[in-house]
Formats: C-alpha cells, sequence, structure tokens
C-alpha cells in the first residue's frame, strides 16, 4: 500500500464488534482521513454521543476506500463473501473478522503479536482469527518460540457477547426472568433467544454447530486456526469450548506441554517482556485475571501459572481477555496498523 498521512477507512457492519472497530479505531489514533459506515441497510447511529451515517452496502461504496475493515458474522457466511473481492478490486486491504478466509492458504491469518511478519504475503485480504483463538496464540506465542509446544489442552469459558448482540439481550431478560419469579417458564418467556440453551445462571458445552469427531466448530477452529498462526502442524490440540453467563471476556484453562522444559518463574519472565500481555498471579493474594476486570482493555492477561507435578514439560495457564477487543476489535485494527506501515 502506498504510504500516505491518512488514509480512507470502511468499517463494514454496526453490531457489537463493528462498533468496537470504531471505539478502537479512535482510542488508537488511527490516522483516519474519510469514514465510512457500511451495513445491510443505512441507518443513523449514536455511538458515544457522536452521530454516525451507516450506508447500505454496495461495491461502489468502496471506491477510494484504503482499509476496509468487515465485522463478520461468526458461523454464518458474512458480507465479506460478497464484497471482500469488490473492495479488493477497488483498491482496498480487507481484514476480515469473519471466519470466510481464515483457512484459506492464501489469506494470512495474522495476530500482530505473534506472527505480524506475515502480513506482507497478503493478496488484498487479511483474516482476523477467531476471538478465542487470538488470546490463546498471544499467550502461547512465546512459550513456543522459546521451549516449543509439543501439546495444548484447551476449555475456553466464552462471554455472551461473543454470539453477538442477540445472546447479550437474551442474557439480559434471562435474568430479568429468573429475579421477577424464579426458573418457571423461562425457556418459554424469552423473547431474544440466540442460544441453543438456558444462558443465566447455566453453562453450556456447545459453541457452534458440531462437526468432525463430536467436536464443535469452535472448536476445531482453535486446532486449526493456531496451526496455521504459529506454522506447526505438529502440536497436538484439543479443545472444549463452554458459553457462560458473562457479558463480555473469555477466560481460557489452557494446558500446555513443551518441548524443552521450562520453568513457571521462566515463563512469567518471558510475559513480562512480551507485547500485549499482562500477568496477574499472585497465589498469596489470590490474584488472578477474571473477565469483570479485563472488559474494556486490548491486553491478554494471564494468571495460575504452575507446573503439572505429575508430567514431564507440563503446564497450566489461566488466559482472559476482552473477546470483543482483543479477540476482535483491537486485533484487527492492529493488523491495519502493520498493513499501513509496511511491516
Amino acid at each position: 500500500m502506498k504510504k500516505k498521512s491518512r488514509y480512507n477507512v470502511a468499517v463494514v457492519g454496526v453490531g457489537v464488534v463493528g462498533i468496537e472497530m470504531l471505539r478502537c479505531l479512535k482510542a488508537r489514533t488511527f490516522p483516519v482521513a474519510e469514514l465510512s459506515l457500511f451495513a445491510r441497510s443505512a441507518r443513523n447511529i449514536e455511538l458515544d454521543g457522536q452521530a454516525y451515517i451507516v450506508e447500505a452496502i454496495s461495491p461502489e461504496g468502496f471506491d477510494d476506500v484504503d482499509i476496509a475493515l468487515f465485522a463478520g458474522t461468526e458461523g454464518e457466511k458474512g458480507a465479506a463473501v460478497t464484497f471482500a473481492h469488490e473492495a479488493v478490486k477497488r483498491g482496498a486491504v480487507v481484514i476480515d473478522n469473519g471466519a470466510d478466509f481464515r483457512m484459506d492458504p492464501k489469506v494470512p491469518l495474522v495476530v500482530p503479536e505473534v506472527n505480524e511478519k506475515d502480513v506482507k504475503k497478503h493478496k488484498g485480504i487479511i483474516a482476523n482469527p477467531n476471538c478465542s483463538t487470538i488470546q490463546m496464540v498471544v499467550a502461547l506465542g512465546p512459550i513456543h518460540k522459546k521451549a516449543g509446544l509439543k501439546r495444548i489442552v484447551v476449555t475456553t469459558l466464552q462471554a455472551s457477547s461473543g454470539a453477538g448482540r442477540g445472546a447479550i439481550e437474551q442474557l439480559k431478560e434471562e435474568n430479568a426472568l429468573i429475579a421477577a419469579g424464579g426458573f418457571n417458564g423461562i425457556q418459554a418467556a424469552v423473547e431474544n433467544r440466540s442460544m441453543p440453551q438456558q444462558l443465566a445462571y447455566n453453562v453450556f458445552p456447545q459453541i457452534g454447530g458440531f462437526a468432525e469427531d463430536g467436536y464443535t466448530s469452535e472448536e476445531w477452529k482453535l486446532v486449526n486456526e493456531t496451526h496455521k498462526i504459529l506454522h506447526d502442524n505438529k502440536i497436538k490440540i484439543s479443545a472444549t469450548t463452554v458459553r457462560v453467563p458473562v457479558r463480555t471476556g473469555h477466560s481460557e484453562a489452557v494446558y500446555i506441554e513443551t518441548a524443552r522444559p521450562i520453568s513457571p518463574d521462566k515463563v512469567r519472565d518471558i510475559f513480562d517482556k512480551s507485547p500485549g500481555i499482562i500477568v496477574e498471579d499472585n497465589t498469596k493474594t489470590g490474584l488472578y485475571p477474571m473477565p469483570k476486570d479485563c472488559e474494556g482493555r486490548d491486553e491478554v492477561f494471564v494468571g495460575r501459572i504452575r507446573r503439572d507435578p505429575f508430567v514431564k514439560n507440563g503446564m497450566w495457564l489461566w488466559v482472559v481477555s476482552d473477546n470483543l477487543r482483543k479477540g476482535a476489535a483491537t486485533n484487527a485494527v492492529q493488523i491495519a496498523e502493520c498493513v499501513i506501515s509496511g511491516s
């Protein structure tokens, strides 16, 4: 991309991720010349006291756009399938938060703290990984570089906002119904039902549809995307993804086996020197990351770093991050920063 002082930017989609993209562009002072917002239908919105005009998406809308951030729709074919190549034809670099291009061998899948150099391989489209993958590889990338990863076993506890605005509304409605009259009839009474099960006062181990070997699509994303980002298909990865009644902020219990010995203290030292990671790990004071403290933050928080006493080179980590920020919008804007810097 030709170096400029400011760039024309388009944000496609004004759901929970699109809204956070707007906030991140502003918070990180991205050099925006003109900002365009696109969605399926035209409308006016207000965000943080500022009015925005949203235009109906069309191929012509991408004329003169330099960077197009597609907010994406998890689990569905998003707008990028129809409009990404149209945007590229008109000279834009597309950064897509949806799942449509992530495993395309011609499209780089990027977490800037881990594989920033892959940005240079793009042919007009760069994929933003899944939210649960992003925070895990930010934590595991520096360990893999130092000691090698042989095996990963991860259980995620994923917030309602990861499934979009409808899931957030479902959680609110269910909580209100329970507070008003208990659990009777809650399944039938909730109007904004987007989850396959009750979310309030409940957890359930299904995110995405069930796929190969009984794993869900979300679980396979953690496997395939991690292999692609770390450029290592030999790592043995197994995942269980769980939806929990949290508004925003994904948590992950991550078990790893490294190829070479590494101590918890050395891991903490590596994290302290790694960009985008904050260690909160003090068993004496009960300090560890929690979603309520990470909401609105761009970093990945790691705690409960401990050795497996029974398995050589085994170690546990507890990893938490705001799934709408670093897990989606912030990572996309960071990729855009890499693009304009020539990284």
